[in-house]
This record gives C-alpha cells, structure tokens and sequence, in this order.
C-alpha cells in the first residue's frame, strides 16, 4: 500500500509536536532515535516541496517574460 504524501503544513505540525515532546521528555530513550529519524524525513519532503514550489514559481515567471 503506498503511503499517502504528506502536506507541508502536516508536516510542520508532526515537526513541532515530536520536538514539544523531546524538549518535554516525553520521549523514551528507546524511542528516540525513531523520531530524530522522523523529523529528519519529514524535513526533506518540506525541503523538496519548497524546492519544487521555488521551480515552479520561476517557470511562471519566465513564461509571463517571454
């Protein structure tokens, strides 16, 4: 089953609540690693999805110029 593409906006959300809960310690020691891990995955999608907008803005633009 393929996993559904995750929002920016979900994204950030998860981002925030998993480092509330590291900063609360709310995290397990077992756990940790697991939602480092997470964050870190959910920061490259945002990443990609800003690349993407940034490309897609800037073709806008070039083909309104042309």
């Amino acid at each position: 089953m393929a996993k559904k593409d995750i929002s920016y906006n979900d994204a950030i959300s998860e981002i925030e609540t998993i480092l509330e809960d590291i900063e609360n310690n709310n995290v397990e020691i077992d756990q940790l690693s697991g939602k480092v891990k997470r964050v870190s995955e959910l920061l490259e999608k945002c990443k990609l999805k800003l690349l993407n907008t940034e490309q897609q803005i800037e073709k806008i633009f070039e083909e309104n110029n042309s």
